[in-house]
């Protein structure tokens, strides 16, 4: 392959050596930032024209080729240095002098930055609403099994009964603390570096907040050294997907280990269920099993994203184009992960015989009789030591908890009220 023109090319003369190049080529990593470029340069050559540095004319032309680009990413050359300069050559091809006059005032340090962050904004609305999908079924679920009785664990030990509504709402709550850190990253993420430039700005007088207000930014940079280096953004996103892949991954896991014949708590759907290709009577919960194993992918992500950043000097390194061989299957895992499993969980079929009939265990009604002897005035370490040395012949009824964030059903009802009005703001 021989290279087109890099936009560097001015100062250094020759061309690269093809080693060099094949492992400088970040094409193939940036191709999918095509749209959000072109959005990022529309808003440049509106900040542009806003400051005199391109007449309305002109504006007018490179917006109206930018538009009609953006749905054509077919126009990327493999010789392309990088998207960038796949925009610029693409423009310069079409429009002459005009299409060369787009870089003014700008680098492709501040330039790629912003087009992350594009890309990273609307990746984490995505995994927030996938998020929030699933909290919605299980506050229905929970709604539905709110009388449900259930056994409750500990070390995956039978420790007290419960209703199946409150083990719903317990993952329920684990995903909001997600969609909190989701929230969290995007107001993060939504700075604009455009006008940073290299790291220094530049002589002309653009005014950043024309850009920033045209890509739907809350505010801009506050340094420009900063705002070319900064990928917190990332690590910031790429941690939430983590945490709520983690999350996701227990939910899998005890879905896992209720659908097998052991338990055989739930029944899992057809549509979210497969068989084998050797075994005819195998249902497997492969959705679960790889909802349970996606973690792998974000944690390994974060983990190269953040030894990528450690020790780079500022301000621009070539080492952030990296990035985006870090990050881009963290938020498409985070969110079909997500959506595959608010599926499985809205079709599961709980058998409440079986979930009855464990958690109707006399053992596990022994804190109930605990605590009923510390009613009766028997301090409670001594009470501990009566029941467990009487489980076998425990029979005592149980007491109803209806502590507010308890198994009850009022409390349940309560938690899916709450649950429902986050999901919805």
């Amino acid at each position: 392959m021989t290279p087109n023109k890099p936009l560097w090319s001015g100062r250094i003369e020759g061309g690269l050596a093809p080693e060099a190049w094949e492992f400088l080529h970040s094409l193939p990593h940036d191709r999918f930032l095509w749209p959000y470029d072109i959005d990022g340069t529309v808003a440049h050559v509106k900040a542009l024209t806003s400051a005199a540095l391109l007449s309305k004319t002109e504006g007018t032309k490179l917006t109206r080729e930018l538009r009609a680009m953006k749905d054509h990413p077919e126009l990327v050359d493999d010789a392309d240095e990088d998207v960038h300069s796949a925009i610029e050559r693409v423009l310069t091809e079409r429009l002459g002098d005009v299409g060369a006059k787009v870089h003014t005032g700008r680098s492709r340090n501040d330039q790629v930055a912003t087009a992350m962050r594009l890309w990273t904004k609307e990746q984490l609305t995505a995994a927030r609403t996938a998020v929030a999908s699933l909290v919605s079924v299980l506050a229905d679920r929970a709604t539905e099994h709110a009388d449900t009785l259930a056994p409750g664990y500990t070390h995956m030990q039978r420790a007290q009964p419960i209703a199946l509504g409150h083990w719903l709402c317990a993952h329920a709550w684990s995903f909001v603390r997600d969609i909190e850190r989701f929230d969290l990253a995007l107001a993060n993420t939504d700075v604009s570096p455009l006008g940073a430039g290299a790291l220094a700005t530049s002589t002309f007088d653009i005014d950043p907040q024309v850009a920033a207000a045209e890509l739907g930014f809350v505010r801009t940079f506050d340094n420009s050294m900063d705002a070319v280096s900064d990928r917190d953004f990332l690590v910031d996103g790429s941690d939430a997907c983590t945490m709520a892949l983690t999350h996701l991954s227990r939910l899998a896991e005890e879905i896992v280990l209720w659908s097998t014949t052991e338990f055989a708590f739930v029944v899992l759907p057809d549509a979210y269920a497969t068989g084998s290709s050797m075994m005819p009577q195998k249902r497997n919960p492969d959705v679960a099993e790889v909802a349970r194993g996606a973690p792998g992918i974000a944690l390994g992500a974060l983990t190269g994203l953040v030894t990528t950043l450690k020790g780079l000097p500022l301000a621009y390194d070539r080492d952030l184009q990296l990035d985006k061989q870090h990050v881009r299957d963290v938020f498409g895992t985070t969110i079909g992960a997500f959506r595959a499993m608010a599926g499985l969980v809205a079709g599961l079929t709980f058998d409440t015989e079986r979930l009855a009939s464990a958690a109707s265990d006399p053992s596990l009604l022994a804190t109930d009789e605990a605590e009923r002897l510390v009613r009766e005035g028997v301090p409670f370490r001594k009470a501990h030591e009566q029941v467990a040395g009487r489980i076998d012949e425990l029979q005592a009824a149980g007491r109803p908890r209806n502590m507010p964030g308890g198994p009850s059903a009022k409390s349940i009802r309560a938690q899916v009220r709450r649950l429902r009005k986050i999901v919805q703001t």
